[in-house]
């Protein structure tokens, strides 16, 4: 890319939401500067919008929809090394740095290189000599009817067996995702390594695990009677037929993929609370409303949007 110039930029677009701002934005700004725009393969892509284009040639993937949206587009852009800009179309998430109403400044800051990378590990996942990459978590989770089996092992030593629903196993970011809605650890920011919630654990005692970002898990899985999936990011990556066996491998590799930051964003676990992802006890809140919240701390300041 040349000095303080985008010449080609990539599109990743949500399936159904109404992106009608951010595309005129993004057109009229592309026209304005001579890029090129282009809509790059992606899971989702029902609007087509641009004409079909490789990750590998843009300056940057932009994502107009949501974290989900978002998450596609770094699959994508990873391998190639190119950074994505997360662009929300609705209410801001963890991966959208700019809204709709302020893409245009955005992308201008991002021609100037007025912005900063936002490094993102990921999970590197092995099994049976196929390598495979998630931002977010991978999901080890039953098809049909019957239980699943696994046995998990930290760094060679035996952590528990099960039986249940499943596993899912989250990086830092995707910690605060299915992770979390399945009971298991949040990782703070600036904090590192794996988390691995088990689903629906049938007896026994099977806590969440935290493993350091240096360790390896080793999961031997068996899809028992009804099958199973192997989820990466959301996304079906393979159906596993019962009583087929697997082993995989998991690490965490640092710096996988790159997402724009402008150094605005609101702070993670500011945008938990207010997307009420994270609550507050009913039995504290009543006691704010009793006391006519003068017991209540103050908020962390957030951004108006």
């Amino acid at each position: 890319m040349d000095a303080n110039r985008l010449d080609r930029i990539g599109l990743v677009v949500h399936p159904r939401r109404e992106l009608g701002l951010a595309l005129a934005t993004v057109r009229e700004w592309a026209e304005r500067e001579g890029a090129e725009l282009v809509q790059v393969d992606a899971p989702g892509q029902e609007q087509q919008i641009a004409p079909r284009g490789e990750v590998a040639g843009c300056d940057v993937l932009v994502a107009l929809g949501g974290d989900g949206t978002a998450l596609a587009a770094l699959r994508v852009a990873a391998p190639a090394g190119v950074p994505v800009l997360g662009v929300a179309c609705g209410s801001l998430g963890a991966l959208t740095a700019v809204t709709a109403e302020d893409f245009a400044d955005a992308l201008t800051r991002v021609a100037h290189d007025a912005w900063t990378q936002r490094r993102l590990p990921a999970l590197a996942i092995e099994r049976e000599g196929e390598a495979m990459t998630a931002i977010n978590d991978l999901v080890l989770v039953r098809a049909g009817a019957g239980q699943v089996l696994a046995e998990v092992a930290v760094d060679g030593e035996r952590f528990i067996r099960f039986a249940g629903d499943g596993l899912v196993v989250g990086t830092p970011l995707g910690s605060t995702a299915y992770t979390l809605a399945a009971g298991g650890p949040m990782l703070a920011p600036g904090a590192s390594g794996m988390v691995m919630t088990p689903l629906a654990p049938h007896g026994g005692v099977c806590p969440p695990l935290v493993a350091g970002p240096g360790s390896r898990l080793e999961i031997r899985f068996d899809p028992g009677n009804g099958g199973a999936r192997i989820e990466l990011d959301g996304q079906v990556h393979d159906e596993l037929e019962p009583r087929s066996p697997t082993t995989l491998g998991i690490g965490l590799e640092e710096g996988t993929a790159v997402l724009v930051s402008l150094g605005e964003e609101e702070p993670l676990i500011a945008g938990l609370r207010r997307r009420r992802i994270i609550l507050d006890s009913p039995r504290v809140l009543a006691r704010d409303d009793r006391e006519g919240g003068a017991g209540a701390p103050p908020e962390p300041a957030q951004r108006t949007r």
